[in-house]
């Protein structure tokens, strides 16, 4: 084959490391950030933390994106060999000092340090004897459902056959609190020599159904309500015709048949609400009242105030973690150097630069996006939600002369603190729905519509889907009741079979 020279023009788009950091960092959520900055200061020796009161860290940061150009004066690379001088004598002579007042000239050779030097201060202490310090902050994860049934086992003085069959049973109870395994699993998961009856794991199990919360361990609601109808006072109102219910029509009560449970209980309309009011009482989940999980926090990235006639926007100072340079370990670095310590300093200092640059980025990034977002909806920070416009991420992107990917990771784990409330940047973001009269709808507005309308209906005559869709069209919004359907699905909010109660 001929060898031979071609000349081609084209494109192509290079991911350099700083471009991907960037867009690594764009889609962070706070507490990812926060992580990650972390680990960039344990793993570049020429990144420090920017306290909150220094002026001078934007400063800091600005200074350093020039700092290829200072490196090449020589009499800044003199002037750092003088402050790193000056830097190690004040170090000699301070630790000089310190040595001449609290340790001697001559130590023994047998002598441990610690002898002569103990490492407390005025403000530490030594650690308890478990090697635990009593201050030291400590995050605790709430006790689970298993946890708060074994506690109260143990109190109740069983024997050792009683006490692993309760342990067995714990160890089946769900986080509802019903059993997730039968009688029969149960006993195989005992000792095979114990030989035990299932009349004594059911003996056992009506102990643990006792303990708090009461009905768990039950194999089903209706023996969970049962019990705990059992511990209400023989004088309650209706309690016999609750107990009635719960034992042989709560199939019907679960279908909403009120003709049928009207009939079979022999109760006018009335009274039958008194029932359920009492039966509305229990708790159908009881295990659900102990629950190990931890409550999570949002962080705001920004915060959106009004100021007289307009809207603010600012980012959280705690959301938004400040570096820079340490300005003396930067100055170390020399030029014309090649030594292994200096282009690994030399390195550092490049990646630090680097990252601050990205931290800035995303930071103005989030401010634009924000701004863009409050300056389109702001008929919903002075209305609510039924003022929401529609908007998309492509109108968003055009507006602040971004891509729309950049503005999809912006806008993910985001959230804007304003006067209605904390919300994620996506939740101004939704699709057009055009109207009678042409104009176009959020379907976030629509969603708030469909809710206020489901919230001010009767519930004895709760409004159906195609109802709601005529309402809508009467308001002049043109929607299906199937998009109806959708969005009220979408809420977490039942049919209109499901909402209707007895007055």
């Amino acid at each position: 084959m001929k060898q031979s020279l071609q000349l081609r023009l084209g494109q192509s788009l290079t991911m350099t490391p700083q471009l991907q950091q960037a867009i690594r960092l764009l889609q962070l959520s706070t507490l990812e950030l926060h992580m990650e900055v972390q680990q960039a200061l344990d793993s570049n020796l020429m990144l420090e933390p920017a306290d909150d009161t220094d002026d001078g860290a934007e400063e800091n940061e600005t200074d350093v994106d020039k700092g290829e150009q200072s490196e090449t004066a020589e009499a800044e690379t003199a002037q750092a060999d003088s402050v790193r001088d000056a830097a190690e004598r004040d170090v000699n002579e301070s630790s000089t000092t310190t040595s001449n007042e609290d340790i001697p000239k001559d130590l023994p050779v047998d002598s441990d340090w610690g002898d002569i030097y103990d490492g407390t201060t005025s403000y530490s202490a030594p650690a308890d004897e478990d090697g635990r310090d009593a201050w030291e902050n400590q995050t605790t994860g709430g006790r689970n459902l298993q946890d708060h049934l074994r506690e109260q086992a143990s109190l109740a003085r069983l024997s050792d056959r009683d006490a692993a069959i309760a342990e067995a049973i714990i160890d089946s109870v769900r986080d509802d609190g019903y059993l997730c395994n039968g009688l029969d699993d149960i006993r195989s998961a005992l000792p095979e020599e114990w030989q035990v009856e299932l009349d004594e794991i059911e003996a056992v199990r009506h102990l643990i159904q006792r303990f708090d919360p009461l009905g768990v361990a039950s194999l089903d609601p209706r023996e969970a309500l049962l019990l705990q109808l059992d511990t209400l006072t023989p004088d309650t109102p209706w309690l016999a015709e609750a107990r009635l219910l719960v034992d042989q029509h709560l199939d019907l009560l679960a279908t909403r048949q009120t003709a049928q449970l009207l009939r079979r209980l022999k109760l006018r309309q009335e009274e039958l609400s008194e029932v359920l009011a009492l039966v509305r009482t229990l708790d159908p989940r009881p295990g659900s009242q102990i629950s190990d999980s931890t409550a999570e926090y949002v962080v705001p990235d920004v915060f959106v105030r009004r100021e007289k006639d307009d809207w603010r926007v600012e980012l959280n100072p705690e959301a938004a973690p400040r570096v820079r340079v340490n300005s003396y370990y930067a100055s170390l670095v020399r030029r014309a150097d090649n030594s292994q310590d200096n282009s690994t300093m030399r390195q550092h200092l490049q990646e630090a630069r680097w990252f601050i640059k990205s931290l800035r980025s995303r930071n103005d990034t989030l401010l634009k996006v924000a701004t863009c977002i409050v300056r389109h909806q702001r008929d919903f920070f002075e209305h609510g939600e039924e003022a929401m416009k529609p908007l998309v991420l492509r109108e968003g992107a055009e507006e602040v002369e971004m891509h729309e990917s950049t503005i999809s990771r912006i806008t993910t784990s985001k959230y804007m603190y304003t006067p209605r409330g904390t919300f994620e940047f996506k939740y101004f973001f939704s699709s057009h729905v055009h109207t009678v009269d042409g104009d176009e709808c959020s379907a976030t507005s629509i969603r708030a519509r469909i809710r206020r309308l489901i919230g001010e209906e009767d519930s004895a005559k709760p409004l159906s889907d195609s109802r709601l869709a005529e309402i809508l069209k009467d308001e002049g919004i043109n929607v299906a009741r199937r998009t109806v359907a959708k969005y009220r699905e979408a809420m977490s909010i039942a049919s209109s079979n499901e909402r209707k109660r007895i007055a």
